[in-house]
């Protein structure tokens, strides 16, 4: 029987968007590991490894972690290892190394948004690119998901194969879904939100790179404006310590802003919804933003190249420069009270999302993993 690995530093990293292509080999006969750093249990997997990946690249259990996964190749031989995570890439590709020699192993790398980019921190470039160029002969196949990683790719790295796949996939049928006036009234009374209400969302973690203070501050000239009738949601874990509700209570603006912490029902709070925004300073292809635009809301989002690959400015949303609030707080107005413009970027945006969605980019996965399948 064949055998694919998949690994990752993180258990949440293979949940949230690798588990149809796990199905996908298991569909196609193969038996399916995982290693990552965890003890969840992962649907569609035969065989669960517990390796001591380490997000920081200064952690030397990452050297341990390198001697742990070269004994799991070495003893299960695998037939494709799909690394992802940075940190969870580096320690494959490097335990790996000997198993492409020996037993012709495929490595395949997904570059989920390098952290050397246009205008990163030259830290980054520090770190990270030497890493990856050095590496860049110990795979067999470089996934990018975005333009901007692609041709940066193309232009520095001798991989011999580098592919630009369309993100992980959305998986549309999540949100293909109706509901009625009265359940969307009912879901927006549960929130405190009221019938005029003009609801922005941003479902994502509450951390400093998704930068939701941008946001709030600009809700705060609103507010000094009249439009205390905005609202934002903000669905997603908080791991900034309710640094973001501290700051949302000091600028008096706490009753427009919904903290709602993880949430199960993202599509029904995108269906509740006038407006998606994102004020991200790093994106590789935020899938947030895919999900907004495949519900056909518009979208206001900042400059970054994940962002680039989404919104057309001026057709299908805002592109506006990060930590500008004042444009923010201008762009909010503007499709606030422009509904027809809303209306012709809602239109669309679902028409640049449908590229995105999981049935198209499974297909595309499917072609580089057929091209290495019973290749041996």
């Amino acid at each position: 029987m064949q055998k694919v690995l998949f690994t990752a530093t993180v258990d949440s990293h293979i949940k949230h968007f690798h588990l149809p292509y796990l199905k996908w080999f298991q569909e196609q006969g193969y038996e399916v590991h995982v290693a990552t750093n965890g003890e969840e249990e992962i649907p569609y997997c035969n065989k669960k490894h517990i390796v001591r990946f380490e997000r920081s690249p200064f952690k030397t259990n990452n050297l341990k972690a390198i001697k742990q996964l070269k004994k799991i190749i070495e003893k299960e031989k695998f037939d494709i290892i799909h690394c992802h995570t940075p940190m969870g890439s580096v320690v494959t590709r490097i335990a790996a190394m000997k198993a492409r020699e020996k037993y012709h192993t495929k490595v395949i790398y997904t570059a989920h948004g390098f952290h050397f980019f246009k205008g990163a921190p030259i830290i980054n470039w520090l770190i990270y690119y030497p890493v990856e160029k050095m590496l860049d002969r110990a795979m067999d196949c470089l996934i990018t998901i975005n333009e901007e990683d692609y041709n940066l790719a193309k232009r520095r790295f001798k991989t011999k194969q580098i592919e630009l796949v369309h993100g992980v996939g959305v998986d549309e049928t999540r949100f293909n879904i109706t509901m009625t006036e009265q359940e969307k009234a009912e879901l927006r009374r549960s929130l405190g939100i009221e019938e005029n209400d003009f609801v922005i969302i941003y479902p994502a973690e509450l951390n400093k790179n998704k930068n939701q203070g941008m946001l709030l501050n600009a809700i705060t000239k609103l507010k000094k404006q009249g439009y205390e009738n905005i609202k934002v949601l903000l669905p997603g874990k908080d791991s900034n310590n309710g640094a973001y509700e501290i700051m949302a209570k000091n600028l008096e603006i706490e009753q427009q802003i919904k903290f709602l912490g993880y949430r199960t029902d993202i599509p029904k709070l995108i269906k509740i919804s006038n407006l998606a925004v994102a004020t991200s300073k790093r994106e590789g292809l935020p899938i947030n933003m895919v999900e907004a635009m495949y519900c056909e809301l518009p979208c206001i989002a900042t400059i970054n190249r994940g962002h680039k690959e989404l919104i057309e400015s001026g057709r299908n949303g805002f592109l506006i420069e990060i930590n500008n609030v004042n444009q923010l707080a201008s762009n909010i107005l503007e499709l606030y009270k422009n509904k027809e413009l809303r209306i012709e970027f809602t239109k669309n945006a679902k028409e640049k999302a449908e590229v995105f969605i999981l049935y198209n980019v499974k297909n595309e996965m499917e072609k580089i993993y057929r091209s290495y399948k019973g290749e041996k």
